[in-house]
Protein backbone atom coordinates (compact mmCIF):
# COMPACT_ATOMS: atom_id res chain seq x y z
CA UNK A 1 0.00 0.00 0.00
CA UNK A 2 1.14 3.71 -0.75
CA UNK A 3 1.36 5.74 2.01
CA UNK A 4 0.12 9.60 2.16
CA UNK A 5 3.41 11.14 2.61
CA UNK A 6 5.49 8.80 -0.60
CA UNK A 7 5.98 10.53 -4.03
CA UNK A 8 4.97 9.33 -6.40
CA UNK A 9 6.59 9.36 -10.20
CA UNK A 10 4.08 11.52 -12.70
CA UNK A 11 3.32 8.26 -14.40
CA UNK A 12 1.86 6.41 -11.84
CA UNK A 13 -0.87 9.39 -11.02
CA UNK A 14 -3.97 8.38 -12.49
CA UNK A 15 -5.37 11.79 -13.23
CA UNK A 16 -2.50 11.92 -16.03
CA UNK A 17 -3.55 8.88 -17.41
CA UNK A 18 -6.94 10.18 -17.89
CA UNK A 19 -6.04 13.27 -19.47
CA UNK A 20 -3.70 11.42 -21.88
CA UNK A 21 -7.25 9.78 -22.44
CA UNK A 22 -9.21 13.03 -22.98
CA UNK A 23 -6.66 14.45 -25.11
CA UNK A 24 -5.86 11.51 -27.31
CA UNK A 25 -9.75 11.50 -27.44
CA UNK A 26 -9.90 14.52 -29.09
CA UNK A 27 -7.39 14.22 -31.17
CA UNK A 28 -9.79 11.11 -32.79
CA UNK A 29 -12.14 13.71 -33.14
CA UNK A 30 -9.83 16.07 -35.07
CA UNK A 31 -8.36 12.95 -37.50
CA UNK A 32 -10.29 10.18 -39.37
CA UNK A 33 -10.26 6.75 -39.09
CA UNK A 34 -10.32 5.17 -35.67
CA UNK A 35 -6.09 6.51 -35.28
CA UNK A 36 -6.50 7.88 -31.75
CA UNK A 37 -9.59 6.33 -30.05
CA UNK A 38 -7.89 2.72 -28.83
CA UNK A 39 -5.22 4.69 -27.56
CA UNK A 40 -7.25 6.76 -25.56
CA UNK A 41 -9.30 3.90 -24.40
CA UNK A 42 -6.09 2.23 -23.03
CA UNK A 43 -5.41 5.29 -21.50
CA UNK A 44 -8.74 5.55 -19.43
CA UNK A 45 -8.76 2.26 -18.54
CA UNK A 46 -4.66 2.31 -17.11
CA UNK A 47 -6.22 5.57 -15.23
CA UNK A 48 -9.05 3.87 -13.97
CA UNK A 49 -6.87 0.99 -13.14
CA UNK A 50 -4.62 3.56 -11.01
CA UNK A 51 -7.69 4.45 -9.39
CA UNK A 52 -8.48 1.06 -7.56
CA UNK A 53 -5.40 -0.09 -7.38
CA UNK A 54 -2.85 2.72 -6.51
CA UNK A 55 0.18 0.47 -6.81
CA UNK A 56 3.67 1.83 -7.84
CA UNK A 57 3.92 0.28 -10.86
CA UNK A 58 6.97 1.51 -13.18
CA UNK A 59 6.84 2.86 -16.61
CA UNK A 60 7.25 0.16 -18.83
CA UNK A 61 4.37 -2.04 -17.40
CA UNK A 62 2.03 1.27 -17.80
CA UNK A 63 2.55 1.59 -21.30
CA UNK A 64 2.79 -2.02 -21.94
CA UNK A 65 -0.53 -2.03 -20.48
CA UNK A 66 -1.61 0.64 -22.17
CA UNK A 67 -0.82 -0.48 -25.34
CA UNK A 68 -2.64 -3.85 -24.84
CA UNK A 69 -5.51 -2.57 -24.02
CA UNK A 70 -5.45 -0.21 -27.36
CA UNK A 71 -4.34 -3.11 -29.51
CA UNK A 72 -7.51 -4.91 -27.79
CA UNK A 73 -9.87 -2.23 -28.24
CA UNK A 74 -8.27 -1.96 -32.31
CA UNK A 75 -9.32 -5.36 -33.13
CA UNK A 76 -12.80 -4.62 -31.52
CA UNK A 77 -13.35 -1.73 -33.12
CA UNK A 78 -12.03 -3.15 -36.59
CA UNK A 79 -14.85 -6.23 -36.06
CA UNK A 80 -17.69 -4.27 -35.29
CA UNK A 81 -17.26 -1.22 -37.85
CA UNK A 82 -15.00 -3.30 -40.68
CA UNK A 83 -17.28 -3.33 -44.23
CA UNK A 84 -18.80 -6.44 -44.59
CA UNK A 85 -16.43 -9.19 -47.66
CA UNK A 86 -13.88 -7.04 -47.84
CA UNK A 87 -15.87 -4.63 -49.64
CA UNK A 88 -14.21 -0.97 -50.41
CA UNK A 89 -16.16 2.14 -50.15
CA UNK A 90 -16.44 4.25 -52.82
CA UNK A 91 -17.47 7.54 -53.55
CA UNK A 92 -19.08 7.77 -57.30
CA UNK A 93 -20.10 11.55 -57.08
CA UNK A 94 -19.25 14.76 -55.54
CA UNK A 95 -20.11 15.55 -52.62
CA UNK A 96 -20.01 19.01 -53.08
CA UNK A 97 -22.30 19.31 -56.00
CA UNK A 98 -25.89 20.64 -55.50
Amino acid sequence: MIEATQVLPIWSLWWVWMAAALLLAIAEVVLPGFLALGFAVGAAAVGFFLIFAPTALGLPVLLALCAILALVTWLVLRRFFRLENGQVRRVRGDINRD
